[in-house]
């Protein structure tokens, strides 16, 4: 085993690790709330690993051994170096800080050009927007009908809300699955041998069973801190909304863009909805800091990902 087979499994353990952390937890955050307390978390994990298992081997199937979906057609394989496993290691630096970091930024900005990567930011920004605008147009109107700061559902109607959850759940999960695997897939062959697979599938499994078993971690706080994230009909709307604009975005082009830019832009339109239609009991003043905090966190994120980008294409490998 050379050095460069050394650094993309250090890279593949270390981004598993930080993307199943930091992003999954977008996914998988609201159904870990709204279960973890009725639901062991062993079963919760089991049917999130059969979901992960099913879309794995299905895009590896269907793309000829390519688990990433297709989302590395504009990065070309390179030989893994030092400084590539460098990114997803201080990637789970700031997941074990709370900060929701975008790891395709973080992972992907090392491999890629400056011009995919200028590529990725501009449809990152895109996302946030629409996924913001989309959110508060929506909760306008459902808040019109439904308090999402309590839970109204009545006691008969849970179940069926729980089945609809689970449902959502994997629909995003899917969906997320097929963007974000990329941050993943990079450090591996594009084309994986069924024995790489098994062992693939067996880690990020593992590390899945870690998260549930932390309930979250530390970046579920930026779903607890939102409101009614925890009720099961809240967090159903939830994630079939933000599996909508995935779909959407991954029907769009093959470049890779942030899932963590869009979820905050969805979370920050839904809060200011609520917070507009309940103006007299939910004040501004705790909301726009509340957002304003996500923001900033992105922004610092994006700030560290670009600064590692640009120490690598123009001083570390001015080649590249």
């Amino acid at each position: 085993m050379d050095i460069h087979t050394i650094y993309a499994l250090a890279g593949f353990l270390l981004a598993a690790y930080a993307v199943i952390g930091n992003d999954a937890v977008q996914t998988l955050g609201t159904f870990i709330a709204s279960n973890i307390k009725i639901v062991k978390w062993y079963w919760l994990w089991a049917a999130a690993s059969l979901v992960l298992v099913a879309t794995l081997s299905y895009g590896w199937y269907i793309n000829g051994g390519d688990i990433s979906f297709g989302r590395l057609d504009k990065i070309p394989p390179v030989e893994i170096q030092w400084y590539h496993v460098a990114a997803p290691l201080l990637l789970v630096l700031l997941t074990r800080f709370g900060i929701p970091v975008s790891t395709t930024f973080l992972v992907l900005s090392t491999f890629a050009s400056t011009l995919v990567l200028e590529k990725m930011l501009v449809k990152s920004i895109i996302g946030y927007g629409l996924a913001a605008i989309v959110a508060y147009a929506l909760w306008i109107i459902i808040s019109r009908f439904m308090n999402e700061k309590y839970n109204m559902v009545k006691k008969e109607n849970r179940i069926k809300w729980r089945i609809l959850q689970w449902a959502a759940t994997g629909f995003l999960w899917y969906s997320w699955l097929s963007h974000d695997m990329a941050n993943i897939a990079v450090f591996l062959p594009r084309e994986l041998p069924l024995w790489m697979l098994m062992g693939v599938l067996t880690i990020l499994c593992g590390w899945l069973g870690v998260i549930f078993w932390s309930s979250g971690g530390k970046i579920q706080k930026v779903v607890l801190e939102k409101s009614g994230t925890r009720f099961v009909r809240s967090a159903t709307i939830i994630d079939c909304v933000y599996a909508l604009i995935l779909i959407y975005f991954k029907q769009l082009n093959s470049i890779p863009m942030s899932t963590t830019w869009v979820f905050v832009g969805l979370l920050a339109g839904r809060e200011l909805a609520i917070a507009t239609t309940y103006r007299d009991t939910y004040k501004a003043g705790y909301v726009f800091p509340l957002i304003g905090r996500d923001f900033l966190k992105m922004i610092i994120g994006l700030g560290v990902s670009v600064a590692l980008a640009l120490i690598i294409h123009y001083i570390l490998d001015p080649a590249q």
